[in-house]
């Protein structure tokens, strides 16, 4: 019989974030290390959460007309090098391939950070006219950005899954629309599926994407104190369409340039579900993001044993929409089981033995409160909706007023400091400029801004750290 201590998550959440994150997922079997710092094998469980995503963002984009494809992995160094700002944001994080076998190649191909660069010379030759237009695009893949800052798996890693949209427009005013109108089905999506809060706004000019007019982001909290971006809506203005010559005849016969956007969702978002919502017992995952949401542990004596086996196939049976499975291993204690189901995040454990059947009931358990109910049968299935519902929601309720308890708005540098440094999220107001924000990375000892809410009132203060006017509120802490 496996070591309970070996199971079972060693650390506590509170004291050493970093070695209970590396327990966590190892020991619920999310990942496993490869010989390639920075590159994760997804394991099912994790991988199962990724499909749940995907499945709903293309439901959502699918509604908006956007279209799936695929492109090439490899960027020829020219390609890459047309957009200058582009190319010198991600220089520093590329992969290079040089040789096929001992030949070196003519040109060295980038292995794909991001593809602006590899799809737009074929957006160039599919549009010639307004009726080619909107032509929006999405793909699911791979990306690899050769960061020198320690991998953390999910969070930070050398290659990561993640879709990307290119859409192209032929007014400004329907490309913005449409980057508000992602960045909302992301919020939905971090909202309603991985039940975690998020802060809508606009980076700034030093935390733009390169080559974008302006980018749109989420930023979400953390237990630990640190912020984390979520994920990214950029309005890449006529920047690429001019490197690339993508242009339009329009309705008066004239020939424009199109307007662009890009959008991006990666699985970081599997990193931070399991920072807001685990806890020392392991995984804690929203149910909408589990296939098997309940499990039935049946405990087992020799003179009950066929009659309680028997019984809890029916009632596993009955919950065949919620995924249910039965636990009837023997060479493990009950008690063991709890411990592993817990460890790997079922929503819901069903307890059930003699007593139980003489009852006519089931013990239920809540993986994230450890609530214990005891059910009829009939009313299983109505009591298993029930709970599922209210563990989401509740998750997120959580997670919400600890984001909205940890906010405090500050009006100069020193204040700024000490909240930063007490793991709150510093609201101030900025005059946004980026010598300014160097100088507030340098006192607050790493934090940067994260975003700045959209529809501001107009201020009427100084920076919190210059003299110069203030001209956004914006989010500070220190991120990953």
């Amino acid at each position: 019989m496996a070591d309970k201590n070996l199971l079972g998550i060693t650390v506590k959440k509170s004291e050493n974030t970093s070695e209970w994150y590396t327990q966590v997922i190892q020991k619920a079997e999310l990942i496993e290390y490869t010989d390639v710092s920075g590159c994760i094998v997804f394991r099912p469980g994790s991988y199962e959460i990724w499909e749940k995503l995907q499945q709903y963002l293309d439901s959502r984009f699918s509604e908006l007309g956007v279209r799936n494809a695929y492109f090439p992995l490899f960027i020829p160094e020219s390609y890459l090098q047309k957009e200058t700002d582009h190319v010198e944001g991600f220089t520093p994080e590329v992969a290079w391939v040089t040789h096929t076998g001992t030949s070196k190649l003519a040109e060295r191909l980038a292995v794909r950070p991001t593809s602006e660069t590899i799809m737009y010379p074929s957006y160039a030759k599919w549009i010639k006219s307004h009726r080619d237009l909107p032509l929006l695009l999405n793909q699911w893949c791979n990306v690899v950005r050769w960061e020198f800052k320690h991998p953390v798996p999910f969070l930070r890693t050398r290659e990561f899954l993640w879709q990307e949209g290119h859409t192209a427009h032929a007014t400004k005013e329907g490309a913005d629309k449409e980057v508000r109108r992602i960045l909302d089905i992301y919020a939905d999506t971090f909202e309603k599926l991985v039940a975690v809060p998020v802060l809508k706004g606009i980076k700034s000019e030093k935390e733009k994407f390169a080559g974008a007019d302006y980018t749109t982001s989420l930023e979400c909290f953390l237990p630990n104190g640190k912020a984390i971006q979520g994920c990214t809506s950029h309005a890449l203005g006529q920047n690429f369409a001019k490197v690339f010559d993508i242009k339009y005849l329009d309705e008066n016969s004239e020939w424009k340039y199109v307007w662009q956007n890009s959008w991006g969702f990666t699985t970081r978002t599997i990193g931070i579900m399991i920072l807001v919502h685990s806890d020392d017992k392991g995984l804690v995952i929203p149910p909408k993001l589990v296939s098997k949401k309940v499990v039935l542990v049946p405990i087992i004596f020799d003179k009950t044993k066929d009659a309680v086996l028997s019984k809890s196939k029916e009632l596993v049976a009955s919950l065949s929409e919620f995924g249910a499975f039965l636990d009837d291993r023997e060479e493990y204690s009950p008690g063991w089981k709890f411990n592993e189901w817990e460890l790997k995040g079922v929503p819901l454990r069903l307890e059930f033995g003699p007593k139980d059947l003489e009852k006519g009931h089931v013990v239920m358990v809540r993986r994230d409160t450890g609530e214990k109910i005891f059910v009829k049968w009939d009313e299983l299935k109505d009591t298993v909706h029930e709970q599922l519902a209210a563990m989401q929601d509740d998750l997120f309720t959580k997670a919400k007023d600890r984001l909205e308890s940890s906010i405090v708005e500050v009006s100069d540098i020193d204040e700024a400091i000490s909240m930063i440094k007490d793991g709150k999220l510093v609201k101030a107001p900025w005059c946004t400029g980026p010598d300014c924000e160097e100088q507030i990375k340098d006192k607050t000892g790493g934090a940067k801004s994260l975003n700045m809410p959209f529809d501001q009132e107009p201020l009427n203060c100084k920076c919190f750290n210059c003299d110069k006017a203030a001209k956004m509120m914006a989010y500070f802490q220190k991120s990953y």
